[in-house]
């Protein structure tokens, strides 16, 4: 399991200086915010999470030079890079984007996110995938289920549109305080942890599978769109969603730190693995910063 981020250095007098720091930045001065992080630092520079939101201080400052050092030094302290620095490098251009997000720093969003993540999704971000999702599976498979493997469960929102159509229902995420709150829920039949980045399945073919607004944090998904291919039972309904990348014909780190997919790459990736498209459409999935999060809900077909 991860280790939870510091938001403590550890050091009394470098946490005030920290928190004043917070203050500004929340003020608007990230610049004097900035200034006294670096105080700070210079107190604990051992602590990666403070050299990660002194690079955040620098960028809305907009000194993206002294940002991505900040950001760099965060992510030789932290190597499993539990912050994200280097996708924020990425973003700045600084670095390479990569086929996909450090393990460690999704485990660490979604287990500090856990406790919030119905109730910020649905009701604050109009979030729609697993109502979307379960009425394409519909439309797609009328009818039940034998086994269905929900990827990136998260905390069972999808779980929940799918456990009324399956005989039985296993959820696999790698966020272990995710796990905790699907458990609460009791749809499951089976919950396991699991990085997708690397997912193995040794139990039997599955009719349906589900990938929820799961691929962004994925990347590349040649390897987890093979390793579905080879599970599904013949005819069986693999049901997922991405982010919508409106130029290129590949997938892209996002400003957001999420990967978008282009239709012809998941097109492409879908034919490699041999599996047939039954429905791509387009949907707002989303909110994000008061904008529309555009995605697709893709359905395809074993054999």
């Amino acid at each position: 399991m991860a280790k939870p981020l510091d938001t403590s250095s550890g050091d009394i007098l470098a946490d005030r200086r920290a928190d004043y720091a917070e203050m500004l930045f929340g003020s608007g001065e990230a610049g004097p915010a900035a200034e006294l992080m670096l105080g700070a630092l210079e107190l604990a520079p051992a602590w990666a999470m403070g050299w990660f939101r002194l690079g955040e201080f620098h960028e809305a400052a907009g000194d993206m030079d002294a940002a991505a050092e900040a950001w760099g030094m965060a992510g030789k302290l932290d190597p499993a890079d539990r912050a994200g620095a280097t996708l924020k490098l990425a973003i700045a251009g600084k670095a390479d984007a990569g086929d996909a997000p450090p393990s460690a720093f999704v485990e660490a969003l979604f287990d500090q996110y856990a406790d919030k993540f119905d109730h910020a999704l649905v009701e604050t971000l109009g979030y729609r995938v697993p109502d979307l999702l379960g009425d394409a599976i519909t439309v797609a498979r009328p009818g039940r289920f034998g086994l269905a493997l929900d990827l990136g469960c998260g905390t069972g929102l999808m779980g929940e549109r799918l456990r009324g159509s399956c005989d039985r229902l296993e959820g696999f995420d790698i966020s272990t305080e995710m796990l905790r709150k699907a458990r609460a829920k009791g749809v499951y039949d089976r919950l396991e942890k699991a990085d997708l980045q690397h997912f193995s399945y040794a139990g039997p073919r599955a009719n349906l599978v589900t990938a929820a607004d799961v691929f962004m944090y994925v990347g590349a998904l040649e390897g987890i769109v093979s390793t579905v291919a080879g599970l599904l039972a013949e005819g069986g309904l693999f049901a997922f969603s991405v982010e919508k990348l409106e130029t290129g014909d590949g997938f892209a780190l996002q400003p957001s730190r999420r990967y978008a997919h282009a239709e012809t790459y998941v097109r492409r990736v879908l034919s490699e693995a041999g599996l047939r498209p039954v429905s791509l459409e387009r949907h707002v999935i989303r909110q994000d910063r008061g904008e529309p999060v555009a995605g697709m809900v893709v359905t395809a077909e074993a054999g």
